[in-house]
């Protein structure tokens, strides 16, 4: 029974296979060409799709190597970034010390000028309580004597007593004052300590010379303080005595002509 079966089977599946390449070899020439396109379609399709899933495969690949590379990095970059937030923090806490400092030093600055203008002030306004005090001691020495005269009523005893304070005052003052007075009678004038404000001719004599001290002089230590005011003796000039010499002997040879 199976080996008719089996004969019986081959020859339907013979029959069958024949009907099929019959009815290929009855199709007309348009439907053959169609069904070559469709198929021709169909590998295209297929090839299209699996060059698209090797792209993304090769993309996706790429990515994940990136991103493992990125991951490999980030906790030098963490660290780092780490770094650079702690100098960043450091240096504003300096430069916020040193702005401080700064406003200290202004305001100590501020300060110092300040209180050295109000002592330039206060040592201008009391430089001479020192030489001030030292006066009042002659004041008291005046008063002393100007009580004296009106009670003695003796003018020679207050002569003596007043030239007496004038003595020690000036000694005063040159010793702990460094004022000193200078006479200039007999002395050669000189213009750089001497004010003439009169003078007189002298035939005796070739350069100026002081003849009196109207009022004397004062040096304040090496310096010149008040120049001595002076009457000053001149010498004749020698102009003066050639043109009087040449006029007489004008007048002489006028008188010769006339004669």
């Amino acid at each position: 029974m199976s080996k008719q079966y089996r004969k019986n089977m081959e020859k339907n599946k013979f029959k069958e296979d024949s009907r099929e390449n019959r009815e290929k070899l009855e199709k007309p020439e348009s439907v053959m060409k169609k069904s070559m396109e469709e198929e021709l379609k169909e590998k295209i399709k297929e090839a299209v799709i699996k060059n698209k899933n090797a792209f993304s495969e090769s993309k996706e690949e790429h990515t994940n190597k990136k991103g493992s590379h990125v991951t490999d990095k980030k906790p030098e970059e963490k660290e780092e970034l780490k770094v650079l937030k702690s100098r960043i923090k450091e240096l504003e806490a300096e430069n916020s010390d040193l702005k401080d400092q700064l406003l200290r030093k202004q305001a100590d600055f501020e300060n110092f000028r300040k209180r050295m203008f109000r002592e330039k002030e206060e040592s201008i306004r009391y430089a001479n309580s020192k030489l001030l005090l030292d006066l009042t001691g002659v004041i008291d020495d005046f008063e002393r004597a100007i009580h004296s005269a009106e009670v003695s009523k003796d003018f020679d005893s207050f002569l003596e007593g007043i030239t007496l304070i004038e003595k020690q005052m000036t000694t005063m003052l040159e010793n702990r004052w460094g004022l000193k007075r200078f006479s200039s009678q007999g002395e050669k004038f000189d213009p750089d300590k001497h004010e003439a404000i009169a003078s007189e001719e002298n035939e005796g004599i070739e350069d100026p010379v002081v003849l009196e001290d109207y009022q004397k002089g004062y040096y304040l230590n090496d310096r010149l303080l008040r120049p001595a005011r002076v009457k000053v003796a001149k010498p004749v000039a020698v102009l003066d005595k050639k043109g009087d010499e040449n006029n007489l002997q004008a007048e002489n040879k006028d008188k010769e002509n006339i004669t």
